[in-house]
């Protein structure tokens, strides 16, 4: 009578040893192979880039470069600010080099283009650098993530910041281009919202050098605030040239709609002093986020953007996710991504929403003065929290067809 039953015995536990083997083998036979695909050569590549790169390993050594036995891969390109050269390289990792997400993707246009190529092939997307609202809005993904900030997180906080302050009449020098378009859109609604008015607006090309006909096109205007509906290099070209013009010695209030702290330092205090802008990460703000900064800048040599402690946050959470289901399947992973909130240094027990929008905090931020800066990087006041609830867009209202 005992034999039969050791035996079933014996069958079931190899039974289980083999199901659990299949399991493990679903995540062992691969690689997770993640795609920094990044501005590493152009205006962007300051407040992303390399340093998003860093910030990606940061994230996957903090599981020793593994997750359940299976090794992490990260690899990097540079979409050049072009978005068929955007949609070409996620296209060719995923259908060639098996790359399982693809991460960063500053500038709107090229997001776009990536966005609809993972929605297609089901592969995670993990954005921590394009604005459009679209990506979370009409052009929502099941598999797309928007982390850190968008144009209407940033743009109407600054607005509303000036315009409550009475400056009310506003012109814009904004990049051609989905991003720009999109970045003043948001800014002069808030403006008209509040009663202010919008004297005019001017767009430039992505990395332009020469500001002076849009500047003095601002200054004709005898607009309160002349506002940059920029980022990255643009910006640092066009605010040096408005205080050579002396634009803010004659009265008029510069606002930068989209600052990092990079900008800032390239700036330097005795230029940005008083610009106001909002962002969602700041170095010296806790004992975690100065940890953290502090390990980031021995590899770079600089403090992290925003844009550079979300690419950190996203991975993490990722790889959090992947960790905890035992596969890497997209389609569950990115379910146990909306499912669990994240929680890390930068921010905590933070949601994430059907459409793929991150409910992190807006910080609103004013840049100190050369006299009020005590120790390196020491750039911002913070004046306002902005609770994510109240930063983004209500999802319902984001016209994604994933929101029910």
């Amino acid at each position: 009578m005992r034999k039969p039953l050791v035996a079933g015995l014996l069958a079931g536990i190899a039974l289980a040893v083999l199901a659990s083997g299949a399991a493990q083998a679903q995540m062992s036979d691969n690689v997770i192979k993640i795609g920094m695909l990044s501005d590493r050569s152009g205006i962007y590549a300051d407040i992303n880039g390399e340093g998003s790169a860093v910030a990606a390993r940061m994230a996957a050594e903090e599981f020793g470069n593994a997750v359940n036995g299976t090794k992490i891969e990260i690899i990097v390109g540079d979409h050049q600010n072009k978005a068929d050269i955007a949609a070409n390289l996620a296209r060719q990792w995923i259908d060639t080099e098996k790359v399982d997400v693809v991460a960063d993707v500053p500038n709107s246009a090229a997001a776009l283009a990536v966005q609809a190529i993972t929605r297609d092939k089901k592969r995670l997307f993990l954005m921590s650098g394009p604005g459009s609202t679209d990506l979370t809005g009409k052009e929502c993904s099941p598999y797309g993530f928007q982390w850190t900030w968008d144009n209407h997180a940033v743009a109407s906080a600054t607005a509303r910041a000036l315009v409550e302050q009475g400056r009310k009449s506003w012109f814009f020098i904004t990049a051609d281009y989905a991003f720009g378009h999109s970045l003043e859109a948001e800014a002069a609604t808030t403006v008209k919202q509040l009663g202010g008015t919008i004297k005019g607006s001017v767009r430039h090309p992505l990395g332009a050098s020469d500001f002076s006909s849009y500047l003095l096109q601002a200054q004709a205007s005898g607009a309160e605030v002349v506002a940059f509906a920029n980022a990255g290099g643009d910006t640092i070209n066009g605010v040096k040239q408005a205080a050579e013009f002396g634009i803010p010695q004659g009265g008029q209030t510069l606002a930068g709609l989209l600052l990092n702290i990079n900008d800032i330092q390239a700036l330097g205090l005795e230029t940005s002093q008083g610009l106001m802008l909002a962002n969602s990460f700041y170095w010296d703000m806790t004992e975690e986020t100065r940890g953290w900064s502090k390990k980031f800048e021995e590899r770079t040599g600089r403090k992290p953007s925003m844009n550079q402690a979300g690419v950190y946050s996203s991975v993490r959470h990722y790889l959090k996710a992947v960790q905890e289901l035992g596969t890497d399947d997209p389609d569950k992973v990115a379910a146990k991504m909306r499912a669990m909130p994240v929680t890390d240094m930068m921010m905590k027990e933070v949601k994430i929403a059907a459409n793929g929008r991150v409910f992190d905090d807006m910080y609103l931020a004013q840049v100190k003065t050369p006299a009020e800066s005590k120790y390196a990087w020491d750039y911002f006041k913070i004046l306002k929290t902005v609770p994510g609830a109240q930063a983004y867009i209500d999802p319902k209202d984001s016209g994604c067809p994933l929101v029910k």
